[in-house]
């Protein structure tokens, strides 16, 4: 349920609302946009509830939401939801990309790595830390150090950082390092973990599961916003089918269909969507053609090498070559690439 101001309401008015719903035992959100000023009621409301609401001062209407998810729906902010990470705007009608080696291996490749990626277009540093990985036995990343050296590569080229967390018990010391907290596919139904990243109020990159729906992907961004954190990235990066030629099925429509259904900016990850480095391209620029908002891209200095993902990460050559085509695509769909040097905010944002 949602209760919808009126255009000239007052902060008092709105605050009365709010106070009505706190002494109902109910939970609100409240969020100011552009054109109206909504509050979302959190809880299993009752029939009469909708009444008891509309006559409260101030109130225009009172909406019962038909999806189950609420704060991350249409129904709820009707006006797209800017993340910004520092002084950098992901959403608004850009597109900007987020790139790096899938693991830190070394203080060497990642300082060698950002400093491509940065001369290259890219606006946000990738790189694990915490590695979730099928076999116990493979790399599952360097850990606190990894994080010691995704801060050195930051301080060194200017980059924000998104970096995984896995653990509920971790979260303090990545959001120590990191701008941007990114949960894993493996972890989009960690209910636990979902709640606690929503409440430093860093904002939070959220993978979609790789058997999950899109109704499922779109609950589980509602558990962060119910934390009070609205900065929420969503990002596609394949499912699971009966299909073995690539890693995963890149699900390019779930893209422009999500960003019918949620306010939040949508980003895509071609990378882990097709597990090949020579599909990384193709997938990317139909990501952007598609309305993404951004894009995660592994790269490389020696994927040949690489400790973990290295069939599906990028050279610094093609990545360089990725990001010419990409800037056409960018433009000629109308979402220009946003890149380190031409970082602006969006008019009216």
């Amino acid at each position: 349920m949602i209760v919808v101001m009126n255009s000239n309401c007052t902060d008092k008015e709105v605050e009365g609302v709010l106070e009505r719903l706190r002494e109902l035992n109910f939970r609100s959100h409240l969020s100011r946009g552009t054109e109206r000023t909504v509050i979302g009621v959190l809880g299993e409301v009752y029939p009469e509830l909708q009444d008891e609401l509309e006559v409260l001062s101030g109130v225009a209407e009172v909406v019962r939401v038909s999806k189950p998810y609420k704060l991350v729906g249409r129904e709820f902010k009707k006006e797209d939801t800017l993340v910004r990470v520092g002084g950098l705007p992901i959403g608004g009608g850009q597109t900007m990309v987020m790139a790096g080696p899938c693991s830190v291996e070394s203080e060497e490749q990642i300082m060698s790595t950002a400093f491509a990626v940065k001369g290259g277009g890219a606006t946000v540093l990738r790189g694990g830390a915490f590695k979730p990985r099928t076999s116990p036995h493979a790399f599952r990343g360097l850990g606190i150090d990894g994080l010691k050296m995704l801060d050195q590569a930051k301080a060194a080229t200017g980059l924000p950082v998104i970096t995984e967390i896995m653990d509920v018990r971790d979260l303090d010391i990545v959001a120590q390092y990191a701008d941007i907290l990114q949960v894993g596919a493996r972890n989009m139904q960690n209910f636990s973990l979902l709640d606690e990243v929503g409440k430093p109020g860093k904002p939070v990159l959220l993978k979609r599961g790789m058997s999950n729906t899109i109704q499922e992907w779109l609950l589980a961004a509602e558990y962060i916003l119910a934390q009070g954190n609205n900065q929420v990235i969503l990002c596609e990066r394949g499912v699971r089918t009966f299909e073995p030629a690539t890693r995963f099925t890149f699900d390019v429509n779930a893209i422009p269909l999500v960003k019918r259904l949620s306010h939040l900016p949508v980003v895509g990850d071609p990378s882990h969507g097709t597990g090949k480095w020579y599909l990384v391209e193709p997938v990317a620029l139909a990501s952007v053609a598609a309305g993404a908002d951004g894009l995660l891209i592994e790269v490389h200095p020696s994927p040949d090498h690489a400790l973990s993902d290295g069939a599906q990460s990028l050279t610094f050559e093609n990545f360089n070559k990725l990001m010419g085509r990409l800037s056409l695509i960018a433009e000629a769909v109308g979402r220009p690439l946003l890149t380190a040097d031409n970082q602006r905010s969006p008019v009216g944002a």
